[in-house]
């Protein structure tokens, strides 16, 4: 299956370099760019993309606001967003994953670590740049900005005991096989203990399900 991609960069270099990098792979294809966030909002509705690359400084309307236009539209809901950008601070991972983003990758990353962000993106998987640092996310996403929605602790009463124990782990940072190592089950069943908890919270992907995780105060972030 082909993963349909949305450049959004205002720099037309850059996105030329990055079509020619990903049209080079039988299995992706830029279907469109934009040179800023109305554009990239717009391009994402006329060809609902797989994934849609998103820099965060862009003129007019920035990434981070058109990422949550995307995120929050539910004829979008099979669109993810990673964003990609200069600027890698805790707020603004932590902003970008509270929009709504799926994955946060920084522009110093080489062409391989970008490959790898937009099939892992697509299939669902939260992915956070290896620069973030994690203890200082988690508490930006435990603590919501102002007039942002958030999850309460009953939220996750739906979820039986495995499916909050996986949700946890999630949380934490482990990948679907380091999951199955510490539970000594299969990554199959993993995953669909991960769907399942994605399922009953109305989580679009597995980044949002950290999100809840640390809001509804299944996870605590670290002293």
């Amino acid at each position: 299956m082909t993963v349909r991609v949305l450049l959004a960069d205002d720099q037309a270099l850059l996105r030329a370099t990055f079509r020619v990098l990903l049209d080079s792979y039988p299995d992706l294809e830029v279907v469109a760019e934009a040179a800023e966030g109305d554009e990239a909002v717009e391009l994402a509705r006329a060809h609902r993309p797989d994934v849609v690359v998103m820099d965060i400084r862009m003129p007019g309307t920035d990434g981070l606001a058109a990422t949550e236009t995307i995120c929050v539209d539910p004829e979008l809901a099979d669109v993810r967003v990673l964003v990609l950008t200069t600027f890698q601070t805790d707020e603004h991972v932590a902003r970008a994953l509270r929009v709504g983003a799926a994955g946060f990758l920084g522009k110093d990353a080489s062409a391989d670590e970008l490959v790898d962000a937009v099939r892992t993106v697509a299939d669902g998987e939260a992915l956070l740049s290896a620069t973030a640092t994690r203890s200082l996310i988690a508490r930006f996403l435990a603590t919501p900005e102002p007039g942002a929605a958030v999850a309460a602790p009953g939220d996750l009463a739906v979820l039986t005991a495995r499916e909050r124990e996986v949700t946890a782990l999630v949380a934490a940072g482990l990948s679907n096989a380091e999951i199955a190592a510490e539970l000594v089950v299969s990554p199959l069943t993993v995953r669909t203990h991960v769907q399942r908890a994605k399922t009953k919270l109305a989580a679009r992907d597995r980044a949002q399900l950290v999100v809840l995780a640390y809001q509804s105060g299944l996870v605590r972030p670290p002293e």
